[in-house]
């Protein structure tokens, strides 16, 4: 006898200033083409990661600056293309953050009874250490997935899982320019400048 009971959800919430923040760290600059992860594929990750017996809902919460509305509604439209539920807020203040909405809708989607397993995209220990912590104890899975050079705490927890964005299939068309020097190899290795020497000559900068 088949269960008619609603199905497991696997939530994905990506924390997308927080993303693109420790992204334009690691590149050293606003990222191209190249360096943006590819939505599609972190969908199809999830998908597998739910598996036919439960729903995958994918959500990406972002700020928007009222000047920025043109520049960032492609981004939008093709989030929510691809399957992407995506919550704007504007960014009125320098409060305006969105870790609370974040927050809320995974609080949310835990009273609703049926939630499996939640999957944060963000290195922001601070806000969302504590509150995975405690979805783990109510026997919640919890995964984090970034960058391991901003997710300490990720990486620090005995009971949080991490997984890269750059081990994800397909998320990026390159590899990141990671090099660090922490991961130096024996031989050594270039660490290429972020900016061109001319710009010195830049007033501007």
């Amino acid at each position: 006898m088949t269960s008619t009971g609603p199905l497991p959800r696997v939530l994905l919430v990506w924390d997308a200033p927080n993303m693109d923040m420790s992204l334009g760290s690691l590149l050293g600059a606003r990222p191209t083409s190249a360096y943006r992860p590819r939505f599609d594929a972190v969908g199809r990750w999830l998908l597998d990661l739910a598996g036919p017996e439960a729903v995958a809902e994918a959500c990406v919460f972002t700020n928007v600056a009222p000047t920025s509305t043109d520049v960032i509604r492609p981004w939008v439209e093709a989030l929510r293309n691809v399957g992407f539920a995506v919550f704007a807020k504007p960014k009125i203040t320098e409060d305006s953050d969105i870790d609370d909405d974040m927050l809320a809708h995974i609080d949310m989607r835990l009273q609703e009874g049926h939630l499996r397993h939640v999957v944060v995209a963000s290195g922001d220990g601070r806000a969302f250490r504590e509150p995975l912590e405690k979805l783990i104890e109510q026997h919640v899975d919890v995964t984090v997935i970034g960058f391991r050079e901003y997710a300490n705490f990720a990486l620090a927890s005995e009971t949080i899982s991490f997984l890269d964005l750059e081990d994800m299939d397909g998320v990026f068309r390159e590899p990141l320019p990671r090099m660090t020097l922490e991961t130096l190899p024996d031989e050594g290795a270039w660490l290429p400048p972020f900016r061109s020497l001319r710009s010195l000559l830049d007033p501007r900068r």
